[in-house]
């Protein structure tokens, strides 16, 4: 899906790691939600809540998911899921457009 249609928009843009990662988040008439956002190169360490599908755009990275010993690349035109309560690392090596999916 390269756009989405009948959704709202949050102006309030979310921003970690000094300005390093931000995503706005998108609210979709069934009450789902989505962020679509831009990482800069660098390591990052997330935790989640809710279990999330990571699509990756554009862009280059490496992922530790929870429990993994070993990094996986993905780039843009892949995803990966994370489980609710849990932690990822990521290596962004390029800038990175991504989209996040919260899942029930």
């Amino acid at each position: 899906m390269s756009e989405f249609k009948n959704v709202t928009i949050t102006k309030k843009a979310n921003v970690y790691f000094d300005g390093k990662v931000t995503s706005r988040t998108i609210t979709f008439a069934d009450g789902s939600k989505k962020t679509l956002g831009i990482m800069l190169p660098g390591d990052y360490r997330f935790n989640t809540d809710a279990k999330e599908l990571m699509e990756i755009l554009a862009g280059r990275l490496e992922v530790q998911l929870p429990g993994a010993d070993t990094w996986q690349t993905f780039q843009g035109g892949t995803s990966f899921e994370v489980p609710a309560k849990s932690a990822f690392s990521l290596k962004v090596s390029e800038l990175t457009d991504y989209c996040c999916s919260f899942l029930k």
